[in-house]
């Protein structure tokens, strides 16, 4: 006799829409979080991440996000709670550069909704914005951000409302499947489940097959903050999210929220690490010294001093593409981990996809660029 239809290790930004998911067709779920959900020293952690349907990139995130942005409705109907600001997104880079020629051939390939603003058009409607002559902005209707704490713990309670139960601090040492199920352990007792359903984020490492954990490494993400001169310059009504992929620089960010500071952040900059539990949590003088010129050279309207910083974990696989569907060789144990520092704009798609993979192994599918297989 099993303890439960499905278990969900890890209650964060993918394991938490993966339990809310699985929670509306079957209430035999339950979750299990190595502390609690949402806790400050996770990937959830930094207030916001970026929403957008334009995405650069030839694999074919598109339909995910579209997926996505009618599953964050959705979570906040159901829960009564504004999740996605909605304040619109750019992308911003030289014209004829690498960036922005990229984005477009991407946008054309899906049919992502945006508009192209010429310099003056920006600098006639985004003031805020430090741009070189040639640099333009692709307009995203869609985009917006995702207040993460919110997302994760209004995904969690509804699961609870729907019957399924959420362990915490009960961290799962070993995930082995068996004739009869998949058993998970903790230090001090096992379950016994039909599925699991991996999303342990950096800590996943441990809990992988031996086969992919070489292609797998945990990274520290840093986030910055500063302050606004006029902080009614960067409110979401007028400031959009944005990312800046310039020559030599990179920053994104989100507006203000709490109507004095503006998050901008360096791009690109995941370092890796050799351990999530031994994360470097304060920046480096270098870091400092490049998001600070960044900014100032970006925004004239920002005081170029970092006043908020800290660093978040994050699992990468060695070719940037999530490992997400059936664990190689199984049916019974699906992986939805390294999403590699883009997984949250698109966490409650691919939550989605991984609890109908654990309920329904032979008729649902996973993307096949995103099969585990891949590294097998």
């Amino acid at each position: 006799m099993t303890d439960a239809r499905i278990a969900v290790i890890g209650v964060g930004s993918i394991g938490s829409m993966a339990l809310w998911q699985a929670s509306t067709i079957c209430s035999s779920v339950l979750g299990f979080e190595a502390r609690t959900p949402a806790h400050p020293r996770t990937a959830v952690g930094g207030d916001t991440r970026l929403f957008r349907m334009t995405y650069r990139g030839t694999d074919p995130y598109y339909p995910i996000l579209q997926q996505s942005l009618q599953l964050w409705g959705q979570l906040e109907e159901e829960s009564g709670r504004a999740i996605l600001g909605r304040c619109g997104g750019l992308s911003i880079g030289h014209r004829d550069g690498r960036y922005i020629p990229a984005l477009l051939e991407s946008i054309r390939a899906c049919g992502a909704d945006h508009d192209v603003l010429d310099h003056d058009q920006m600098r006639q409607r985004y003031p805020q914005h430090n741009l070189d002559p040639d640099e333009v902005g692709v307009w995203d209707p869609h985009a917006g951000y995702l207040k993460t704490d919110t997302a994760v713990l209004s995904a969690v309670e509804c699961a609870e409302k729907h019957g399924a139960t959420v362990l915490t601090d009960s961290p799962v040492t070993a995930v082995t499947e068996t004739d009869d199920g998949v058993r998970v352990e903790s230090a001090d007792r096992s379950w016994t489940v039909d599925r699991v359903i991996v999303t342990g984020g950096a800590w996943a490492t441990r809990l992988l097959p031996e086969r992919l954990r070489e292609n797998v490494y945990p990274t520290r993400i840093l986030l910055t903050w500063f302050e606004a001169r006029d902080p009614e310059l960067f409110a979401p009504e007028v400031f959009p999210i944005f990312i800046h992929i310039a020559q030599g620089t990179s920053m994104y960010g989100a507006p203000s929220l709490d109507g004095t500071t503006v998050k901008a952040s360096l791009d690109g900059r995941a370092g890796r690490a050799h351990d999530p539990d031994d994360l470097l949590r304060v920046p480096t003088e270098a870091e400092m010294t490049e998001v600070r010129q960044t900014a100032a050279s970006y925004f004239p309207d920002l005081i170029p001093y970092v006043v908020r910083a800290d660093t978040y974990p994050d699992l990468y696989t060695t070719d940037g593409i999530p490992l997400l569907g059936f664990a190689p060789g199984s049916r019974r144990i699906v992986l939805a981990t390294g999403f590699s520092g883009a997984g949250f704009k698109m966490a409650s798609g691919f939550g989605a996809i991984a609890a109908s993979l654990a309920l329904d192994p032979d008729r649902a599918a996973a993307p096949s660029f995103t099969d585990p297989a891949r590294f097998a």
